[in-house]
């Protein structure tokens, strides 16, 4: 079922009633096991997703499943502890729903992180990757169904999904920070299941440096309402069938939990200059 622009409006009016007159410039959504960052926000204005209209709730592990407000190396931020996965049993639109709202409330930056399984057999789990394009090619589009106007037009162009600028702020914000950061293509794939080592060989075979199951639905709709986009991924581990060992969520949680401070510093040091 399409959601309606009368429902996108009312669940940014219940969250601006909340918020009285602070206006966030930059959205951030935190993936699996980091979420952390949301607690370092300063002044912040709670919002579980439950309590505005027409949100779906987050079920997925190490994600709260709350809308932080507030202020984050100088700036309004409003940030998604936790997001939704079409694996949940969301529509993409339901997946990237949030988005719209918190362009809707002013944001005109969204910076998308998540932990992803490494693809690139030059690469090493732990390590950080800035997103430089994705593929999202056999699921149906967020966009799908009747176009809003109100966000964007009914075939909108992805040469830059992720923001030239922006890609250039963050590599020179790691090299200040003394930061390793990599540079490749997400593979957006479903889930909620591992992919199988075959998978995994098709995806590199494909252009894929790191391999998720979020991120793409909400990169797609965030450009097409003019919003500009960063994305940053942790390698938490490496894909099915490059070491001789099952995948689990454990060591995606673990693994974030050990980049805790690098990404963290990475990601407020870009904040800083934005």
């Amino acid at each position: 079922m399409d959601c309606t622009m009368e429902q996108y409006r009312s669940s940014a009016q219940a969250i601006r009633e909340r918020l009285g007159d602070f206006t966030p410039k930059a959205a951030m959504v935190l993936g699996s096991g980091l979420g952390a960052l949301g607690d370092e926000v300063e002044n912040p204005i709670l919002i579980d997703y439950r309590d505005i209209p027409y949100f779906k709730a987050s079920t997925a592990p190490g994600h709260k499943g709350r809308l932080v407000f507030g202020e984050l190396e100088g700036q309004k931020v409003a940030v998604m502890q936790g997001r939704m996965h079409h694996y949940e049993g969301y529509s993409y639109e339901e997946v990237s729903y949030a988005v719209r709202v918190l362009r809707l409330l002013g944001c005109d930056t969204l910076i998308v992180t998540n932990a992803a399984g490494c693809v690139n057999t030059q690469w090493k789990a732990g390590e950080l990757m800035l997103i430089t394009d994705q593929i999202k090619m056999f699921s149906e589009s967020p966009l799908r169904g009747e176009n809003l106007p109100e966000f964007g037009v009914r075939f909108p162009d992805a040469s830059h999904l992720y923001t030239p600028r922006l890609l250039e702020l963050a590599r020179e914000t790691a090299k200040e920070q003394n930061i390793p950061l990599r540079e490749g293509v997400y593979f957006y794939c479903y889930g909620p299941q591992y992919e199988t080592p075959a998978e995994i060989r098709a995806v590199r075979a494909l252009g894929g440096d790191a391999v998720g199951m979020s991120t793409a639905p909400e990169v797609v709709v965030a450009s097409h309402c003019g919003m500009e986009v960063l994305g940053l991924t942790l390698l938490s581990n490496m894909a099915a069938g490059i070491l001789d060992q099952p995948l689990s969520e454990q060591e995606v949680l673990d693994a974030a939990a050990a980049a805790k401070e690098k990404f963290s510093g990475l990601v407020r040091a870009c904040l800083r200059k934005m």
